[in-house]
């Protein structure tokens, strides 16, 4: 199964179900935090997904923090379909929508750094994004043992 065959498009709130399977799974491991479908519901506009045959096999979502500071987060591939360049059209997506917005930074907090460095992440500390840090992590229980790496790129 070849990326080119795989649609990457706005989510709908038809794949909020979808979508909060799939990030499950992540969360299930501690990958990320679990996404109920009505919160998915809520910030549907947010998220993008990954189709291939019909089927929602993949997706990720931004949240914007300033005019030019975006975060892209819940990104999720379905296990059969990772390593078939799913995650990287997610991203790119994603990026193209940031940059149409105008932003000009996005970051990541990821426990998996190799793939966005070939994306061209660079590796920042934490503190340089504290709404981040007070919108989302204070809920988070990995709060004072975060094993998550956070990485920047320049749109």
């Amino acid at each position: 199964m070849p990326a080119t065959d795989t649609c990457v498009r706005n989510a709908r709130l038809s794949d909020a179900a979808d979508i909060s399977r799939i990030t499950a799974g992540y969360a299930g491991q501690g990958i990320m935090l679990k996404r109920p479908v009505e919160n998915i519901i809520e910030d549907i506009r947010n998220f993008f997904v990954a189709e291939y045959q019909g089927r929602v096999i993949g997706c990720c979502a931004i949240a914007f923090y300033t005019v030019r500071l975006a975060e892209i987060r819940s990104l999720a591939v379905l296990d059969e379909f990772r390593g078939k360049g799913i995650g990287r059209l997610l991203v790119e997506k994603a990026e193209a929508v940031l940059t149409e917005e105008g932003v000009k930074e996005v970051f990541v907090l990821t426990l998996n750094p190799g793939f966005f460095s070939r994306m061209g992440y660079k590796e920042i500390e934490k503190e340089y994004f504290p709404q981040k840090i007070w919108r989302d992590c204070t809920n988070c229980p990995k709060l004072m043992a975060c094993d998550e790496i956070a990485m920047v790129r320049k749109l």
